[in-house]
């Protein structure tokens, strides 16, 4: 069976470098390139063009990768198929940039299903988007507007982007500031792919605010750490703020409303698992 070097093939083939494949597909390095090299040993082919830091198909390369493509489109779907056959059992893959709004909704959900799997995977906009137009997750809460024709979607949320601070911090002695209040502090911040970092960034750009140097961090929960060390200050989702009695929420003028949205992938909607777990998103959200 070839299945792993074709994944990995597919991996390189998209993201034209074997370092981004890996680290797709977890991986090491060492691993992807041992599978393309085997690939291609055993069928006497050049898939790649090797040449600087950047890989090229080849025309062999380029011939077969739309018969992988399709051949994982064929395995996503038996997968799919089999894990909502059942009429008590399966499994539910969620993607999510934040726990929050869809913990409810899974909890309604295995209480109607009690015998079913369900996994949670968090990562930021960009990434359970592509998840799920990936199928490597059945749906997918995000902060990100997607007007995709592929996609169904529903509203589970709004919230105000609001400036959370540490107690002694200067900002903290206020309740509401301006943009310009954030001029010359260090900024902490997702990484890029991030709404929040997006609406941040726009935020500031139109106020003509100059922060400090910016420190980026790769997720909430650290930044939330940070801020609690004084390390610096972070413009995050209001609800994503926990009670401490060492954070302070400022609000934050001009902040926009920061939308999470549940999007699921329309040829699979009336499916049993997925379709259940939208009837009970739009029962809680009312949407």
């Amino acid at each position: 069976m070839l299945s792993a070097e074709l994944k990995s093939f597919h991996m390189v083939a998209r993201l034209a470098s074997v370092t981004q494949a890996a680290k797709k597909l977890g991986l090491s390095q060492p691993t992807v390139t041992t599978q393309i090299r085997n690939l291609e040993a055993q069928y006497g082919v050049e898939l790649f063009f090797r040449g600087g830091r950047r890989l090229t198909l080849s025309d062999e390369g380029a011939q077969l990768l739309p018969m992988v493509q399709k051949l994982l489109q064929q395995e996503a779907d038996i997968d799919f198929f089999l894990r909502n056959s059942g009429q008590v059992q399966g499994t539910l893959r969620i993607g999510a940039t934040a726990p929050y709004y869809v913990l409810d909704i899974i909890k309604g959900f295995r209480e109607q299903f009690a015998l079913c799997e369900v996994t949670l995977e968090i990562g930021n906009s960009l990434q359970v988007i592509e998840a799920l137009e990936e199928y490597r997750v059945d749906l997918a809460a995000s902060s990100q507007l997607v007007e995709d024709a592929r996609l169904t979607r529903l509203v589970l949320g709004h919230d105000p982007l609001v400036l959370a601070v540490h107690r002694s911090h200067p900002l903290a002695s206020h309740d509401r500031v301006p943009p310009s209040a954030l001029a010359g502090h260090c900024l902490l911040m997702r990484e890029k792919g991030s709404t929040t970092r997006t609406l941040t960034m726009a935020l500031l750009r139109e106020a003509g605010v100059a922060t400090g140097p910016l420190l980026e961090i790769g997720s909430r929960e650290s930044i939330r750490e940070a801020v609690l060390r004084n390390i610096g200050i972070s413009i995050i989702a209001r609800h994503e703020v926990p009670e401490n009695p060492q954070l302070k929420v400022v609000e934050l003028e001009g902040a926009p409303l920061i939308a999470e949205y549940l999007y699921c992938l329309k040829e699979r909607r009336q499916a049993r698992l997925p379709s259940a777990f939208l009837v009970l998103a739009r029962a809680t959200t009312g949407s």
